[in-house]
Parts: structure tokens; C-alpha cells; sequence
């Protein structure tokens, strides 16, 4: 059976829950989608944890970690800018992290580890937008 993006309503309540947000793939150039989202979530309220194997000593005002297994505390959400053919890794490692949601930025798309993701009883979200489904669906403007 081919994926399904949740409902409205469980997107709704993944965002409600979410505070602290991993971006895997975060770029500290301002002109790449990952910094514009970044930027955007961050001003909306949410901690962004930029995650990111290039050296940078902070993207955002933020710390940056190697990998996902280096950000400290609790991850509600690891939101990945990574090709579809890298994101199962990043899937793989926001399960084995303990991520309570796991969302695929536009066009990234890895059926074989979203059914793996919701195998671990955890949310996902795939081929979509977190600024704009997050913007739709509280009524922020961008």
C-alpha cells in the first residue's frame, strides 16, 4: 500500500507538540530553502537544532551537531533537507534517536522509510513544506 501523509488533524497536533526542531541538511547560506524554513519556524517560536556535517560553529544563532545523535535533550521533530535517496539514513537515525516525528521536506521521498518510521509507532510527513503546512494550517504568514 503506497503512503499516506497523515490527516490535517494529525498534522495539526505533531505541530502542536513540536517545540525543538533538528533540521538535517540546514545551510547556513540564506538563499537555500533549508535557512529560509529554518529562519521562518524559529521566528514562529520553535528552538531550530541545526544538524549539518559541514563545519559551522552555529547556523541561526544556534549550535551546530554532526549528526543526529549529538543533539542533546529531547527532538520533537527532525525535519530533513537532505535527496530522497539520503533521507532513509536520516529516517533511520531520527528512530533510532527517538524523534517523536520525522518530516520530509518537498520532493523528498522514501516510501521504504516512512512505512519504517510508522513501523516505530512515529509520525511522518513526506514531500511537503513544514513552513507552508505549518503557515496553512495556524494561519502564519510568511
Amino acid at each position: 500500500m503506497a503512503f499516506q501523509n497523515p490527516s490535517d488533524d494529525e498534522i495539526r497536533r505533531i505541530l502542536q507538540n513540536t517545540r525543538r526542531i533538528a533540521v538535517v541538511g540546514l545551510s547556513d547560506k540564506p538563499t537555500r530553502a533549508s535557512h529560509g524554513v529554518a529562519r521562518l519556524m524559529q521566528q514562529w517560536g520553535f528552538q531550530i537544532i541545526p544538524v549539518t556535517p559541514k563545519p559551522a560553529a552555529e547556523i541561526l544563532g544556534e549550535p551546530v551537531y554532526a549528526d543526529l545523535a549529538s543533539v542533546p535533550g529531547e527532538i520533537d521533530l527532525v525535519d530533513v533537507f537532505r535527496r530522497s535517496e539520503e533521507a532513509g539514513a536520516v529516517v533511520d537515525q531520527a528512530i533510532a534517536r527517538g524523534a517523536k516525528a520525522i518530516w520530509l521536506q518537498l520532493d523528498i521521498i522514501d516510501e521504504a522509510a516512512a512505512a519504517r518510521a510508522q513501523a516505530a509507532g512515529i509520525p511522518i510527513v513526506m514531500d511537503r513544506c513544514l513552513m507552508v503546512e505549518y503557515g496553512r494550517l495556524f494561519g502564519e504568514n510568511n
